[in-house]
């Protein structure tokens, strides 16, 4: 359905979460509840006729007269007639009146008290709200993991505590121990009634699972899908790769971070050294963004994704946590839209940063703007470092990444090489308080071409851990100067400038 913008459609649309409260009924079904509602509160003395709301909205009123009639059979609209006037006319049930001010509250409550006592994470919060519907929430208990195996150890153990359903969505997935042991924990899963669906990304075919993996795996009662699945000689779409890590267990723990499902991951096998990685574990109301980023990546290949069976997983009652402290804010990024909502939360930590940035990254391959904001975060006395892989992974990609050396030691940037082996962590800490952990490289790629995840935390008691873990990291790492620059070999230097103008296709 085609909608007129109406004045207050910004608040509805962002603040309010129909699926929270609603359960069974889609974004533009809940859209027709808040014009009534609205047209009610402006016209309170008049009857909203079906055919003049029609016309509020923008819609032929055969359609709305379709919706309107999910609505009442849901208990949530009263369509009547007006035998005096030979009009029909709507109006919101108790119910629906009940919902929307339930919601309206829980929303109000948090931001109001954001802008008053945190204006800078209020701001941060109303962007990620506008830009792609992710509220920050409290009451939820984070723990950060400083290496793979930790995640994986502690993942499996959650998988295991599933009772409703496991959601899987993950880059990578490879066969190996680390998937051999989940995989068997998944068939348990199934066969006790546990809902289990998976979701890969397509470049797996390359190398690390069959080309029918999903045909095998629903064989084993495990619903699975490969996203954009290759085709070679055929395909175009190969740059807009599903880059997320994230596991959902029955709506109250979820996973993300850099950590991918193969035995890489948990140094099980090193081909690069020591494999450097980090994750976090969410309990509590901020894996509801979790589940529905799954849930919207799941549907992204049919043409009439099943919005009315979302609430049921997102409507999950979540317990206190009085451990819980701060405020967690998932959030996505998608290669489809205009906005670049990874790279705007990285640049906020940098732009607001007063005593120090520290950042994990695997790759350096820097727009101007994000050149800008590292060095002028530095230049305004600012202690920003970064700690890089050592032993790379790719080698043009390393050999970009010191292209950008010296341009960010001059602005008094601080690099380090993490020199038993390679990092492949993306994590950004702040002055103590704030903190991102996530999939999101400093590279085109993540920044602008794949989906993404992140966790972007303020005040949470892990935001020490992850300071800990940086001073620990750094420790085993070697530090860069400028004498190390001129030792660059001519030839690696050379490929650094001629990377710069491929660079967006790295």
């Amino acid at each position: 359905m085609e909608l007129k913008h109406h004045p207050e459609e910004w608040f509805f649309l962002h603040n309010f979460d129909a699926d929270r409260v609603f359960n069974t009924i889609q974004r533009a079904d809940y859209l027709i509840l808040y014009y009534i509602k609205m047209e009610a509160d402006q016209h309170p003395e008049q009857t909203i006729y079906l055919a003049d709301l029609a016309a509020v909205m923008g819609l032929k009123i055969t359609e709305l007269s379709k919706a309107v009639e999910k609505l009442q059979d849901k208990g949530l609209v009263a369509w009547k007639t007006d035998r005096e006037a030979g009009r029909t006319y709507v109006e919101l049930s108790s119910k629906a009146v009940e919902l929307m001010a339930e919601e309206r509250d829980f929303m109000k409550r948090c931001y109001a008290r954001l802008r008053t006592e945190l204006p800078e994470v209020h701001n941060l919060a109303e962007y990620t709200l506008r830009s792609g519907d992710y509220p920050v929430y409290e009451n939820t208990a984070v723990t950060y993991y400083p290496m793979g195996q930790d995640k994986i150890g502690a993942l499996i153990e959650a998988l295991q505590s599933a009772e409703h359903f496991i959601f899987l969505e993950y880059f990578i997935i490879e066969e190996g121990d680390v998937w051999g042991r989940i995989l068997k924990i998944l068939e348990e899963k199934v066969r006790a009634g546990v809902e289990v669906r998976v979701l890969y990304d397509g470049t797996c075919t390359f190398y690390r699972l069959p080309y029918g993996y999903p045909k095998r795996m629903e064989a084993l009662g495990i619903h699975c899908k490969m996203f954009a699945p290759l085709r070679p000689l055929v395909s175009t779409y190969y740059n807009n790769r599903d880059h997320r890590k994230i596991a959902v267990i029955d709506g109250r723990i979820g996973f993300t971070g850099g950590v991918n499902l193969a035995d890489e991951y948990a140094n099980l096998v090193r081909v690069y050294g020591v494999w450097k990685d980090t994750a976090v574990r969410l309990e509590g109301e901020a894996v509801r963004s979790l589940t529905l980023m799954f849930l919207q990546m799941w549907g992204m290949d049919e043409r009439e994704p099943d919005t009315d069976s979302y609430g049921r997983y997102l409507r999950v009652p979540q317990r206190p946590l009085p451990e819980a402290s701060g405020y967690v804010l998932p959030y996505a990024d998608s290669p489809l839209d205009d906005e670049r909502v990874g790279e705007c939360v990285y640049l906020d930590i940098l732009n607001h940063a007063e005593r120090y940035v520290r950042i994990f990254t695997p790759y350096l391959i820097l727009d101007e703007t994000m050149i800008m904001a590292l060095t002028f975060a530095a230049k305004r006395g600012v202690d920003v470092e970064l700690i890089l892989p050592h032993v790379p992974d790719k080698k043009f990609a390393f050999a970009l990444a010191k292209g950008h050396y010296r341009e960010l030691l001059d602005a008094g940037v601080k690099i380090y090489e993490y020199t038993p082996g390679f990092v492949h962590a993306k994590v950004f800490v702040s002055d103590d308080r704030k903190a991102v952990v996530g999939t999101i490289n400093l590279d085109y790629r993540s920044l602008y071409l794949h989906f993404e995840d992140a966790v972007y935390l303020y005040d949470c008691p892990c935001i020490k851990d992850i300071g800990a873990d940086y001073a620990a990291t750094r420790a085993q790492s070697q530090v860069v100067t400028h004498g190390d620059l001129a030792r660059i070999p001519l030839h690696t230097r050379i490929a650094a400038a001629l990377l710069k103008l491929v660079a967006p296709l790295m």
